[in-house]
């Protein structure tokens, strides 16, 4: 037997020449530019009848997380996130120390009435 190759091996049947191009039909795209805080590009590709509001502003970076914009000059900056709060963090915000104060001696009260003791009356 020969050491040579059948020309089909490995290949599809009814496949056409090597390297044929034509896959189906290509939308027309669009190659949109992004730039990071750390000058990082990221091209994002949409669709060349999409509405250019439709087109976001802002993207995350895929390579570093922080925002990327299409100015490569003046990049989005990160946005400063807020530490979590707490139940009462949220509380004190809303009252001042005497209206806290006001709002604890009236619960101990109905507390103490519940509890018998101090008359219902007082």
């Amino acid at each position: 037997m020969a050491s040579g190759g059948s020309a089909i091996r490995g290949s599809r049947v009814g496949a056409g020449p090597m390297g044929e191009q034509d896959h189906g039909h290509h939308a027309d795209r669009v190659a949109v530019s992004y730039w990071d805080a750390r000058g990082n590009e990221t091209v994002r590709y949409f669709a060349a009848n999409l509405p250019a509001e439709e087109i976001p502003d802002v993207i995350d970076s895929p390579s570093t997380g922080l925002p990327a914009g299409r100015d490569r000059n003046n990049p989005p900056a990160v946005q400063k996130t807020e530490p979590y709060k707490t139940h009462l963090a949220y509380v004190k915000e809303r009252r001042t120390d005497e209206e806290a104060a006001q709002l604890l001696d009236e619960a101990l009260k109905q507390l103490r009435i519940r509890r018998g003791k101090i008359p219902a009356d007082s």
